[in-house]
């Protein structure tokens, strides 16, 4: 034990100081004994349930009820034909009196059988001896298995990401987190101790329930295949929210005690709404949200264990694609890319606590970073969006549906990329003295160095490295625009857009976003402490304000179309106007952003000179 400690020490001494303040004998022993009492409560809570004399005649595990339906059902099939041929020899054309008095005795015997097999369904109890008990017990099996499921997701995700902000949180309180910046230690090894140490005691109540998740499943039926699936995607989604979890905790500190539950809580919702989903309503996989459905490991419990959700809906994974890649058809590609999906994720996380980890005053990407990310993003999303459709879809409202999720997807992604990537004042400064002195020996404030400085530098404007991401995220939205047959669209989305005003909807999406993050940019450049809050109150109000006002106001988008060109949704007055129109409006927004870029470079050179 001591060797196995001086080589954990030796190899990853974060991981070692979080599981010797953890793994104590009264926190151990609680852990265990909360596991233990937590399966108990779930075995009896199913087991409470079990068929007794009393069991309902109705009920669904009542055999002597499913025998008697099937009865009811061959003697109602038998008095109908009686009927048919009493009602054919009692014809004028066929007439047999013999017959007819045959037929008459057969449709008595029947109707004295029909009689005895519903006067059986007057029973208030089913007999003991016609309960199918080995249905009964597979479904309890089935349902601990499924319960065990959701409880190891919400325990595993919101508690471990709780402690995972929370343990942050304190450390910047008390000054640690900048002793631990200046350890020799990597930040890969120090947030991976930390990913392992702090929910251990987490990691230590869910192991104490494994042998009952995995007995119970294969009592219900389910292969061994599946739950080791299940528990491969379930790792891979706790290490993606817990690396999301550490980069909140770095850069949500000045939200203080109310952070932890801040982010577990925003990750619950995510969690109930997403199972919520899964389990009740039929989606479909054809929509590019479907990625955003694989980021909840609850899609993965529907995938695999369908057989389980017998009182639920379907998500309809098995027709999933991406990029005609049919991923939903069996369960190995569908785990293989939630893993790879998960991993991605997980990924450009890393990135980001890196860089904020040992540069905590920079920005959280680099710009050559957002632009890999926001390719990588959009070549993952878009894959969802070109599906193979059958004869049987209405593939027009498909496609029509995925170009309006696309946008509302880059637009969630450029807000975040604003946060990301813009620098606040002070970083303006250092960066505006230091091109003006060197200007003052060169060619000018502006000249050639100028323009990689703001497509790489760490300080510099990024209107031009968002204005590259806008052209990336766009590029997947023309291309679709270009190939598809969109003018003979006819969905309930769009009835007549042309090609010519669908491209110029992304030129007003493109201006539209860049006017946001000028507006941004100079609000950061005020001289206040607030001037953070006040970039968020501009730009929150310039993109949702707008609609919710017009909406307010009765103002629609088929009545007052020109109005909704200027709001952050301008798609949907594209088909109610003229398409000079919307080349005028978007000559309009290209105006008001040229004087927005050039306040911003006076208010730029007026730092230089002062500074």
């Amino acid at each position: 034990m001591v060797n196995l400690i001086d080589k954990l020490s030796d190899s990853n001494p974060q991981l070692l100081r979080e599981l010797k303040g953890r793994l104590k004998a009264l926190p151990v022993g609680i852990a265990v004994i909360i596991s233990m009492l937590v399966q108990l409560l779930l075995f009896f809570t199913q087991f409470s349930g079990i068929p007794n004399e009393k069991y309902p005649f109705y009920g669904e595990y009542c055999g002597l009820r499913t025998s008697y339906e099937q009865q009811r059902i061959q003697l109602q099939e038998q008095y109908y034909q009686l009927q048919h041929k009493f009602l054919i020899y009692s014809d004028s054309s066929q007439f047999d009196a013999e017959k007819i008095q045959n037929l008459r005795q057969r449709i008595a015997q029947i109707q004295e059988k029909i009689d005895e097999v519903n006067g059986k369904f007057n029973l208030e109890f089913c007999p003991v001896n016609s309960i199918n008990m080995q249905k009964w017990w597979q479904h309890h099996y089935g349902n601990l298995f499924l319960t065990l499921s959701i409880v190891f997701v919400f325990t595993l995700i919101v508690a471990g990401t709780y402690l995972l902000i929370n343990d942050l949180s304190k450390e910047e309180r008390r000054g640690t987190l900048n002793f631990i910046r200046l350890s020799p230690q990597t930040a890969i090894s120090i947030f991976t101790g930390k990913l392992l140490g702090v929910p251990s005691l987490i990691y230590l109540l869910t192991l104490v329930a494994v042998p009952l998740h995995f007995w119970s499943g294969l009592a219900a039926g389910v292969p061994l295949i599946n739950i080791l699936s299940f528990w491969a995607v379930l790792i891979a989604s706790s290490i993606f929210f817990y690396s999301a979890s550490m980069l909140f905790g770095l850069c949500g500190s000045w939200l203080g005690s109310f952070q932890p539950w801040l982010g577990s809580g925003l990750i619950s919702l995510f969690l109930v709404v997403t199972m919520q989903v899964s389990y009740i309503s039929n989606h479909n996989s054809s929509y590019v949200t479907s990625w955003l459905m694989l980021l909840s490991p609850f899609s993965a419990v529907v995938h695999l264990f369908p057989a389980l959700g017998h009182t639920y809906g379907n998500l309809d994974l098995e027709n999933l694609q991406w990029f005609y890649l049919p991923i939903g058809a069996n369960q190995l590609g569908f785990v293989a890319f939630n893993i790879v999906n998960y991993t991605l994720c997980s990924f450009w996380l890393w990135q980001a606590i890196k860089r904020c980890f040992h540069h905590p005053n920079a920005t959280i990407l680099s710009k050559v970073q957002s632009y890999q990310l926001v390719l990588c993003f959009q070549v993952m999303i878009s894959g969802f969006a070109v599906q193979q459709f059958t004869n049987n879809e209405n593939w027009q409202n498909v496609v029509s549906a995925n170009f309006i999720l696309l946008s509302l997807h880059n637009l969630v992604l450029f807000i975040a990329l604003m946060a990301i990537l813009l620098p606040h004042r002070q970083a303006f400064q250092d960066w505006a003295r230091y091109r003006y002195q060197d200007v003052t020996n060169n060619y000018g404030f502006w000249y050639k160095s100028l323009t990689q400085d703001l497509l790489k530098g760490e300080k510099s404007p990024a209107l031009l490295a968002i204005a590259i991401n806008l052209v990336i995220a766009t590029i997947p939205l023309l291309i679709g625009i270009v190939l598809l047959p969109v003018d003979s669209l006819n969905s309930d989305v769009f009835h007549t857009l042309s090609k010519i005003k669908l491209i110029l909807g992304v030129a007003l999406f493109f201006s539209l976003m860049m006017i946001y993050a000028t507006l941004a940019q100079i609000m950061l450049m005020m001289r206040t402490s607030m001037q953070a809050n006040w970039a968020i109150s501009t730009v929150s109000v310039a993109i949702f304000l707008t609609p919710i006002v017009f909406l307010s106001l009765g103002v629609q988008p088929d009545k007052n179309p020109l109005l909704w060109l200027f709001s952050t949704f301008p798609w949907a007055s594209l088909e109610y106007t003229a398409t000079t129109t919307i080349f005028l409006a978007f000559l309009g927004e290209l105006s008001v952003l040229t004087l927005l870029v050039l306040r911003l470079t006076s208010q730029l050179k007026l730092a230089g000179v002062n500074s």
